[in-house]
C-alpha cells in the first residue's frame, strides 16, 4: 500500500472536510501518498486530482461542505464511465480508495470495485444517516443540531399566532431526521416515509389537543411523506388551526459539523487507514454498539437500515 485517493461522492455533509483531513494526516504518518480526486466520480472519470499534504487541510476541521467538492455524475452511471474511474486509478497506481458518502456512493463504489483491483474503504458520511452498518453517519448529529435551533426559533412565531406549524424537514426516502428532531422539539406530530400516515387521524389529533387548550402545535414531516403544503392547508381546512408549512431545505447539509461529527470523521478515517494497511477492501466503516468496525461492502449497499420507531411512539407519547 503506498498510493491512496479519497473522494466525496454524492450529497455534502458536514464533517466530509474533517474525513478528509484525517484521512491526509494519517496516512502521511503511513508515509502513504494521498491523491484527492475532486468532483466526486467526475474526478476519477476525468483524472482530476490534487495531491493532499499535511499543510493542504490545515484550517478545514471546522468547515462545512467539501474542498475537494462533489457532484451528480451521470456518466458514473454508465459502464463506459465506471471502467474510465478504474483506469485512472490503475494509471495513478492507486492501492486503495476512500470514499466518503452514502447509500448512492457505496453502490458506485461496489460497482467500480468489479472493475479494479485498487482497494476500497466506504467512510459513511449523509445526512440521512442511512447506510447500513452504521448506528451513526458523518454529519446526522450536525443536520439535527441545525433543524432542532431552526424549529425552536419557528416556535416564537408559532406561539404568538397560535398557529400549528408543518415542519419539513430532509428525508426524501427515509425518516431518520424527522423522528430524531420530532422528538427533540417536542412535536405534537411525526410523520416519516416508512409509517402510512391517515390524515384523519392527524386532524383529529389536533382537534384533541385543541379541545384540552392547546392552541398552537408542532408537525415535524419528512419530505418523502408527500405534499406538506397541501397537508397544511387540509389541516386549516378540517380543523379551523391556523396552519402553515416551513420548509428547512439545505441548510440542514451545510455549516460547521458538531463535535459528534468531527469525532466520527476522524474515527472512522482512522480505521478506514487501518483497513487499507492490512490490505482488506470492499469495507464500509462503521459505529456499531460504541465500536469503530466495518462490514463488508456489498451487504451494506444491498441491506436496508431499519428507523427506530421507538422515537416516534416516544414523540406521540410524550406530548399527551
Amino acid at each position: 500500500m503506498r498510493t491512496i485517493g479519497v473522494a466525496t461522492c454524492g450529497g455534502d455533509a458536514p464533517g466530509m472536510n474533517a474525513a478528509i483531513r484525517a484521512i491526509t494526516r494519517i496516512a502521511c504518518t503511513k508515509n502513504l501518498k494521498v491523491l484527492g480526486f475532486e468532483n466526486g466520480w467526475n474526478g476519477l472519470i476525468t483524472n482530476a486530482f490534487r495531491h493532499l499534504l499535511p499543510h493542504s487541510v490545515m484550517g478545514i476541521l471546522h468547515t462545512g461542505g467539501t474542498i475537494l467538492r462533489t457532484s451528480r455524475s451521470l456518466e458514473f452511471r454508465t459502464e463506459e464511465g465506471i471502467k474510465k474511474a478504474a483506469e485512472t486509478l490503475a494509471n495513478n497506481n492507486v492501492d486503495g480508495l476512500v470514499v466518503i458518502g452514502g447509500n448512492g456512493s457505496f453502490n458506485g463504489a461496489l460497482a467500480l470495485s468489479k472493475e479494479t483491483d485498487t482497494k476500497i474503504i466506504g467512510i459513511p458520511a449523509t445526512i440521512d444517516n442511512d447506510v447500513f452498518g452504521t448506528n451513526e453517519t458523518i454529519g446526522f448529529d450536525t443536520a439535527v443540531d441545525t433543524a432542532v435551533v431552526a424549529v425552536d426559533k419557528i416556535r416564537d412565531t408559532m406561539v404568538s399566532f397560535k398557529r400549528v406549524f408543518v415542519i419539513e424537514v430532509m428525508g426524501r426516502e427515509r425518516g431518520f431526521i424527522a423522528a430524531t428532531v420530532g422528538l427533540a422539539v417536542g412535536a405534537e406530530i411525526v410523520l416519516v416515509p416508512e409509517i402510512q400516515f391517515d390524515k384523519n387521524q392527524v386532524f383529529k389529533s389536533i382537534k384533541e389537543k385543541r379541545a384540552k387548550g392547546k392552541r398552537s402545535g408542532i408537525i415535524v414531516a419528512a419530505e418523502g411523506i408527500g405534499d406538506c403544503q397541501k397537508l397544511a392547508q387540509e389541516i386549516e381546512e378540517n380543523t379551523g388551526a391556523e396552519t402553515r408549512r416551513s420548509v428547512l431545505g439545505y441548510i440542514q447539509r451545510g455549516g460547521n459539523p458538531s463535535a459528534r461529527s468531527r469525532l466520527l470523521a476522524s474515527l472512522f478515517a482512522n480505521k478506514a487507514i487501518e483497513l487499507l494497511l492490512n490490505e482488506q477492501g470492499n469495507r464500509v466503516v462503521g459505529l456499531q454498539d460504541g465500536t469503530i468496525t466495518s462490514i463488508d461492502l456489498e451487504t451494506s449497499c444491498k441491506t436496508e437500515k431499519p428507523l427506530e420507531l421507538d422515537l416516534v411512539n416516544l414523540a406521540s407519547i410524550l406530548t399527551r
